[in-house]
């Protein structure tokens, strides 16, 4: 409670004294009692009553959030050029009264949820994209009046300016800059410019309507239900044919590890035959060398063959019978000449 409003209390007190005093001279007259006395008490605290009231109606107090728009009886345009600050003010009595308007931040709130936004009830915006989906706004608009021309906002909105510029730009803008977008880009890729492009344009027309957009905010953007239902489709559908990419990849990979394993078998196998190979070859290379010795050997030592079997057959052996048809004969040594 400021000064303005105690010393209008104590009016309020002293114009009730006042009207009791009348009432007692009025009844002490009817009754044939003097009221002399009283009647000069009722006449004091009237003049009481009405300077209290005058100076009560002449200080205004401005509160420091605040500024008030003086409108005039006296001059011409009926307002003030200059708006009162905070604090105490004197105004001309009954001819003179004061507009408050507070200079703080204001924020207007468009939403479905009803207990968010000014509005109870579905207040989103309905915006119809580029493309021709339909698609839901929540959003909020931040802004403050503007001291430097608040005298030309009451001469243009008075106190409507919420509910005659706020709402319906706000509204307006966001359905216009909205359209010229589709419907994935207004989600996902240029969200972020057309909010940018909001607060442009907000910025813009609050700022020729005296007052200043502080904030815009994006609060949500919701599809209709039928677009909703085509875009959980979509999802699914495009999760199925990851799942089914997956499982292809699967068998691929599944398919290349049989390949890699029957291959590494097939050359382990050729490995091996190789290697067999190989030593055959080795082995009869060197049968071969080994025979080419032999040959060279008793091509120079014709009789080493039948040394070789000779040294084979027992040393007690003296005669040695074959049958007769055998297509060998072998000469045995000769033995000396018995003496006669």
């Amino acid at each position: 409670m400021n000064i303005s409003d105690v010393i209008g209390f104590l009016a309020g007190i002293v114009w009730l004294g006042a009207i009791f005093l009348l009432v007692l001279v009025v009844t002490r007259a009817s009754r044939g009692q003097s009221a002399k006395g009283f009647g000069t008490a009722a006449l004091v605290v009237f003049v009481l009553a009405v300077a209290l009231s005058g100076v009560a109606a002449g200080l205004v107090f401005i509160e420091p959030d605040a500024l008030g728009v003086v409108i005039t009886a006296v001059g011409d345009g009926g307002i003030r050029p200059e708006p009162l600050s905070a604090g105490l003010h004197w105004v001309i009595p009954f001819f003179e009264r004061v507009e408050r308007y507070t200079i703080l931040r204001q924020t207007y709130t468009m939403s479905a949820i009803g207990t968010e936004g000014q509005i109870s009830g579905d207040d989103s915006i309905q915006v119809r994209t580029k493309d021709g989906q339909q698609v839901y706004v929540d959003a909020s608009v931040i802004y403050s009046i503007d001291p430097t021309k608040m005298i030309t906002l009451y001469k243009t909105w008075r106190n409507n300016y919420e509910d005659g510029l706020v709402r319906p730009s706000s509204r307006g803008i966001i359905r216009d800059v909205a359209s010229q977008y589709g419907i994935e880009e207004i989600v996902s890729s240029k969200r972020v410019e057309m909010e940018l492009a909001i607060t442009a344009e907000l910025e813009r027309v609050f700022s020729d309507n005296n007052l200043i957009l502080q904030d815009f905010v994006l609060r949500n953007i919701r599809f209709s239900d039928e677009y909703a239902l085509a875009v959980e489709q979509k999802q699914i559908a495009e999760q199925q044919a990851q799942q089914a990419k997956f499982v292809v990849e699967s068998k691929k990979q599944e398919a290349e590890q049989a390949r890699q394993i029957a291959q590494g078998a097939a050359d382990a196998v050729v490995i091996v035959a190789q290697g067999d190979a190989e030593a055959r070859i080795i082995q009869a290379e060197a049968e071969a060398k080994a025979l080419k010795l032999i040959a060279q050997v008793l091509s120079e030592n014709p009789n080493l063959l039948t040394y070789q079997y000779i040294n084979k057959l027992s040393p007690n052996v003296q005669v040695m019978l074959l049958p007769y048809d055998s297509p060998f004969l072998f000469p045995l040594p000769e033995m000396p000449a018995i003496p006669q």
